[in-house]
């Protein structure tokens, strides 16, 4: 049964109001939804501080907001690349140095189906060392900032949680064994979905009630995360799917992000996204959540591990 909170056309950004004042970080802006979602919000006003790892094309989407919204527009970069652990620590510290305040840390950056296993400079297989440790790092180490600003972090998953083994492989987290581009895919964004309904019950339990936690996704939105990482078959069949009416655009890609960073009254325990055909596309609301992705033990045994894994512990 579609979600019909927002009407038959679903969330857009027509709802959002006036966002002068407001700071949105986002990770993975400078493509792809994550620069869809920064278009949104700086054209109702907001201040948008992305965290990309190249400078180049951070320097290029720059220009082009500026160009779009004019000279003014509050939009700049801090470099961070979040498979390295150190870099994920530098740009924290100069977002902390940087931007007073945080009303939501959106994490949109994800590496996806990377053909065959590579290994991150802190020993993490890539996606899960990209998507999920790099973004639970930055997410504890900005946390103290997001809670004065009563702000919220965002995690972007994608329905591919649901193409693995739909647990966490705790026994051999870099998949040495039984490497497979979509299902260690999937492990990764399974994890990130843990880390944020994990998050909430630790929010809730500590009497935090300042920090809002979201968990949203795409659905199937015409990017750029396939045809970078992704084999040749992979790219070959995006692209064929793409031109169907099975895909939306990267703007409309953006609405889950947008609504969970700004709208009131969302539910925590839930996945926000399209909610027409395979929930790939369609009017944004609340989508189907399978109960695995918030497995109580599984979510507690990732939580510990992350913390010693990342060698940061979050203090709630």
């Amino acid at each position: 049964m579609a979600d019909r909170t927002f009407g038959p056309q679903g969330w857009t950004p027509e709802r959002l109001g006036p966002q002068r004042g407001r700071t949105y970080l986002i990770t993975g802006a400078n493509a792809g939804t994550g620069f869809q979602a920064a278009r949104i919000l700086l054209g109702k006003g907001a201040k948008v501080v992305m965290l990309n790892r190249s400078v180049e094309k951070s320097t290029a989407a720059v220009a082009q907001l500026q160009e779009e919204f004019g000279a003014a527009a509050e939009v700049s970069f801090v470099r961070m690349d979040l498979s390295v652990l150190d870099s994920v620590r530098d740009a924290a510290a100069e977002v902390l140095k940087t931007v007073p305040r945080i009303d939501a840390l959106i994490c949109n950056a994800a590496i996806a189906q990377v053909p065959e296993q590579r290994i991150t400079a802190d020993g993490f297989e890539s996606m899960l060392g990209t998507n999920h440790y790099g973004h639970f790092l930055l997410s504890g180490l900005l946390f103290e900032r997001i809670e004065e600003s009563k702000g919220r972090i965002v995690v972007v998953a994608s329905l591919g949680y649901k193409m693995g083994i739909r647990t966490i492989q705790f026994d051999d987290m870099n998949w040495d064994e039984n490497y497979h581009q979509n299902k260690t895919y999937s492990q990764s964004k399974l994890a990130q979905m843990m880390f944020a309904y994990e998050l909430q019950d630790r929010l809730e339990a500590a009497g935090k009630k300042d920090v809002e936690v979201y968990v949203c996704h795409p659905g199937s939105s015409r990017t750029s995360l396939i045809t970078t990482s992704g084999n040749l078959a992979t790219r070959v069949m995006f692209r064929l799917m793409s031109m169907s009416p099975l895909v939306q655009s990267a703007e409309k890609g953006a609405y889950p992000e947008v609504m969970c960073a700004t709208e009131d009254g969302l539910a925590p325990r839930a996945l926000y996204g399209p909610t027409g055909r395979n929930e790939w596309v369609g009017p944004v609301g609340k989508g189907t959540l399978e109960p695995y992705a918030y497995d109580k033990p599984a979510m507690q045994r990732l939580w510990d591990l992350s913390e010693k894994e990342v060698d940061f512990a979050w203090h709630l």
